[in-house]
């Protein structure tokens, strides 16, 4: 077993060592590089309809097919590159997810153009900063919230698909613009540093 085990956690990795992990060093801590930004927007945007499980056993494979989440070439594919992914067996391979992702990346070339930056662009919605949750238990948890609805509203506006409020809370919680850690997880007082 990972080292959760040991210590009081948010409960929802189970039992899966990828999950552990995940929820162990990942989920909730504050991310500003825009490379990394992208993969967890592409990863949520075919997550939809999916567990975060499948995204995770797949995150090496996406990362390969999609050129290691490089915003200008993902943007930058053609019929034939969404061809070769429909054929990847390692991926979520779904048409509308697939040009939906490339009609995104050239959207956040049109962001990074305008606001300097994918991070500076997102990290608006919160104001810079990290919100602190303060959950005791699972069933709490929201799945939107008003600063989720402001980002989806806005990325909507400007032509980006599989982007409802859901997803963007779901973002916002994987890249720490959300602290929703529970109040007795050992990572809550870690990740509150954000």
């Amino acid at each position: 077993m990972g080292k959760s085990s040991l210590r009081s956690t948010c409960g929802w990795p189970s039992r899966h060592q990828i999950m552990i992990d995940y929820h162990d060093t990942e989920w909730g801590v504050p991310v500003h590089d825009d490379a990394v930004l992208f993969e967890f927007l592409l990863l949520d945007w075919f997550q939809a309809g999916l567990s975060w499980l499948t995204m995770l056993n797949k995150r090496e494979n996406f990362r390969k097919a999609f050129d290691g989440f490089d915003i200008g070439i993902v943007a930058s594919y053609d019929e034939n590159k969404i061809n070769r992914l429909l054929q990847d067996k390692g991926i979520i391979r779904n048409r509308m997810k697939i040009e939906s992702t490339i009609r995104n990346a050239g959207k956040i070339l049109e962001i990074i153009e305008k606001y300097g930056s994918l991070d500076t662009y997102l990290w608006q919605f919160t104001e810079g900063r990290t919100i602190k949750n303060t959950l005791r238990t699972l069933k709490n948890m929201p799945v939107t919230s008003p600063e989720s609805d402001a980002m989806s509203k806005d990325l909507k506006s400007r032509g980006f698909g599989f982007s409802g409020s859901t997803m963007c809370y779901a973002f916002m919680q994987s890249i720490g613009m959300v602290n929703d850690h529970l109040v007795h997880c050992f990572r809550y007082k870690e990740c509150m540093k954000g």
